[in-house]
Formats: structure tokens, sequence, C-alpha cells
């Protein structure tokens, strides 16, 4: 009599409760870039910080982006399940340092750690579900991660403001710990141990150059307009991370366990892919970060209410991310989905960019849920293309080389935007009196100048952003150049073992 075979329900179990544990956690590190954008004034105020307050953005920007590479590629060596641990316990002791915090300098320095912890949690639970899950599956998780994203961007920004008005700013930190706990607990219980790549030396000088290079990056990007883009310190910056960044090579060619190995450079399916992701990331934050700001501004509408109007975008984002999943497992049809994606993301973009002060609400909506169909296409998609390249090893130094560029296109499409708009603005109220405590570079005075002036001073920063989001549209036409030229990506249906990955020559490109 034949044995009979055991049930699937227990295996899919644990699939749900891990799931349940990573979600948790970038839920997490999500909110955490946003939830503390509405509470820097309040913060500012009690800490007495307004000249520094943009460091307590930056130093978890800063950090949590030149970690990635080594968490991912120290998961690879010593196994996921510990480093993740012990980046989500570093995340939450630092969240606590952050609630306590009694002046800037300690808030500043409790973010950069809670970023080191942070970065740590993104990039080895996308490298996790490599190891949970079948290649062919990839696709549909990742979806519900970048789901998570999508939601963190609109819910952040209202946690952070119901916060600093009904309780404390805080609590946009100290509400970290009950839901880290819970994701810690689940976490320790039923993660796979995962296995330990062959025992080598840290690559210490490749990681501290990635490091170097994400810190002149990320400076560059956020002080860029503070500092004045023309000033020898952000040229210098410039200068420096090029520099840096051909150094990167070579540096990792004599390393013995390179933090990025070499073959991942030079794979055509890593670098393209990452450059999507880059350019995909810059015009989706750009729209997330600065949608609010025109409907506060231009409706008049509150934080609480903008949130509410973009519901049409995170519906889209949501629906689509979970659909591009499910189509990249069953059809294998990545890079038609990356095209698709990227199109319907540009048309969304060039949408947006006819907006004005008398766009309707049901208009701005169609053009807000087709812009999020076209944004939720895209970032899983391109992770699932990289994981789907590179052997089960280096699952975790792939999926940081997406999450790096990922995050560096993040900070650089909102420092550009921000830069377009405020240019823009004050290009087009140059005109106006700036007396009554109207102020040509803080839009949010718009509401200070008298009638008819109030209405120039709204139009030209209706038309400021809507320019924007046109200067931003051609990143997405690159994007999709590169999907094309991508060739076809794998959608794997058994794991990728050993180097046969990396057998096909014609997935190589040149680097000097």
């Amino acid at each position: 009599m034949p044995k009979a075979q055991p049930s699937p329900a227990p295996r899919a179990r644990g699939v749900a409760a891990a799931m349940s544990a990573l979600i948790l956690a970038v839920l997490l590190a999500a909110l955490d870039q946003t939830i503390v954008s509405t509470a820097l004034p309040r913060i500012a105020e009690d800490l007495n910080g307004f000249d520094d307050i943009a460091w307590v953005s930056a130093a978890y920007l800063l950090a949590s982006t030149a970690v990635t590479p080594l968490w991912g590629k120290l998961g690879d060596m010593f196994g996921r399940k510990r480093l993740y641990l012990a980046s989500t316990s570093i995340f939450l002791v630092a969240s606590v340092a952050c609630g306590l915090a009694q002046n800037l300098p300690e808030l500043i320095g409790a973010r950069a750690l809670q970023g080191v912890g942070g970065g740590g949690m993104i990039v080895l639970t996308f490298a996790l579900v490599g190891d949970i899950v079948a290649p062919g599956e990839r696709g549909r998780y990742q979806g519900m991660f970048g789901s998570v994203y999508g939601v963190a961007s609109i819910v952040g920004p209202l946690l952070g403001g119901i916060f600093t008005d009904q309780l404390s700013w805080r609590w946009a930190f100290l509400i970290n710990l009950p839901i880290g706990a819970v994701a810690l607990v689940i976490a320790a219980r039923v993660l796979p141990a995962g296995a330990k790549g062959a025992k080598a030396r840290i690559d210490y000088l490749g990681s501290l150059v990635l490091a170097a290079i994400a810190t002149g990056i990320v400076l560059v990007t956020s002080f860029g307009e503070r500092w004045g883009w023309a000033s020898p310190a952000i040229l210098g910056l410039i200068l420096a991370t090029v520099v840096l960044a051909v150094l990167l090579v070579p540096v990792e060619r004599r390393a013995a366990a390179p933090v990025l190995p070499v073959a991942m450079l030079t794979s055509r399916t890593v670098v393209f892919s990452s450059l999507i992701g880059f350019v995909a990331n810059a015009a989706m934050f750009s729209v997330l970060v600065y949608l609010p700001t025109y409907l506060q501004i231009v409706d008049g509408v509150s934080a609480t209410l903008s949130g509410v109007h973009l519901l049409p975008l995170v519906a889209g984002l949501v629906v689509s991310q979970s659909l591009a999943g499910r189509w990249a497992a069953h059809a294998g049809r990545l890079r038609l989905i990356l095209v698709s994606g990227l199109l319907v993301n540009l048309a969304g973009l060039l949408l947006l960019g006819t907006v004005g002060a008398g766009t309707g609400t049901v208009v701005l909506g169609v053009y807000f849920l087709i812009t999020g169909v076209g944004m939720g296409m895209v970032p899983m998609v391109v992770l699932t293309t990289v994981q789907n390249s590179v052997p089960a090893a280096d699952l975790g130094a792939a999926s940081a080389v997406v999450t790096f560029a990922r995050s560096i296109g993040a900070a650089f499409g909102v420092a550009v935007f921000g830069t377009l708009l405020s240019t823009g603005f004050a290009h087009g109220v140059r005109a106006l009196p700036t007396g009554g405590g109207f102020d040509p570079s803080r839009p949010d005075t718009i509401g200070r100048l008298p009638g008819a002036l109030r209405d120039t001073a709204l139009d030209a920063f209706a038309h400021a952003t809507s320019t924007g989001f046109l200067w931003i549209a051609p990143t997405l036409a690159v994007g999709t150049v590169l999907a094309l030229a991508l060739g076809r990506p794998r959608a794997a249906t058994a794991p990728v073992t050993g180097s046969a990955a990396a057998a096909d020559t014609d997935d190589r490109v040149a680097v000097s």
C-alpha cells in the first residue's frame, strides 16, 4: 500500500506565519521613513534644533543605505535568520533611544542607529523570501511587501500627525516596540535557519567604499539645495563619490569574499534591473512625497483628507503589486510586466503634468489611479528578476544591490523634484509682494496673501508641481529602454544553485 503523502497545509501555514513576521518588519522600516515627517516641526520646537532638523531624516536614510550591502553579504555568509533577528533588535533598541532623546544630537545619533537596523531588516526580509518560497512564487510574495511601502507612504504622515497632536512626537518612535516585539517573537519561532555560506574574511574595504559612496550620494541629494548645488562642499562630494565608484570594481576584484560579487557588477540582468529600480523609485517617491503637499496647499485640504484623496493611488498600487506578482509567477513574463508598468507610470506622470488649481477631484482621482497602477507593477518584479538570476548563495548580496539602488533612487528623485518645485515656485511668484508674512521660499505661507494675490500664488505652485512631474517623466522613458534591453529575464521554477545563473555569456556588460 503506497505511503500517504504529507499534507501541504503545514508548509502553507509555516510560510504564512513567516510572511506575517516579515511584513510587520517591512511595515516598521517603511513607516519609519515617513511617520517622522509631520512630527519634525514639533521635534525642532521641543529640542530647540530648527537649523539641524533635516538631519533627523537624513541620518536614518544615510545609515540604512550605507549598511544595506553589508547586511546582505553577512546574511549570505552567516545565515540570514540570525542577522535578521540582530537587525530587528538594533532597530527596536534605537527606537527606544529616539523616543527618550533629550536633545537633537541624541536624536540624530539614535536615528542613525535605527537606520542601521532598518537597512538590515529590509534587505534581509527580501532575501529571506528567496529562502522560504520557490523561485517561481517569489514575485507573488514580493508584491505584498511593495504594497506595504505604498500604504506606509500614506499612513505614515497621518500617524505622525495624530501622535504629535494628540499624544507626543515620541510615540512616532515608541509605537515600534509592541509591533516589533511581535514580529521578533514570530520570526524567532518560524523563520528557517537558512544555509550558511563558506567562511571567509569579511570584505571590510569594499564595505567601507560602498558606505562612503552611499554617504556621498545621500548627502548630495539631501543637502544639495540647502548648501547650494554649485557650492564647494557639494561639488567636492560629487567628485569624491565618482572616484570611489570607479575604484569599487578593482577593490571588489581583489576581495576574497566581496560584499558585491564582481559577477553581479558585470551582469546585464543585475545592472539593468538595478537601474530600472533606481528610476522607478525616483519617480515613485517624487509622487508620494509631493502630491500630499500639492493637495494641502492648492486644494486646501487637511493632512488627513490629503490621505483620503490619495486612496485611488494607493488602491492602484496595492492591486497592481499583487497582480504583477501573480503574473510573474504563473506566466514568467517579467520583461512585459516591467515595460507595461513603466509605460503606465509614464502616462500617469504626463497626466499629472497637466493638473492645475482648477482640476477637479474626480479627474485627479483618475490620474492618481493610473499613476498608482504603474508604480505598483515595477519594484518587486525588478527584485524577483534579479533574485532568479543569481545563485542561491548570493541572494542576500543580490537583494542588497537592488535595495541599494532603489534607496538611492528615492533620495535622488525627492531631491531633484524638490529643487524643481522650489525653483519653479520662486520664479512664478517673483513679482508678488513679500510683506504680511508671505515668503516665496515657503509655499505654506501662501494663505497669508490677500484674495487675487493668493490665487496667483496658488496657480504658480500648481504649475511648478505639474512641471516637476513632466521633468521627472523622462526617467521612466529611460527605464523602459533598459527593460527592453534586459533580454528575457528568468522566471525560475526551481531553485537556482551553483553558478548556473552566470553561465550565459550574453548576460554580461563591460565594467572597466
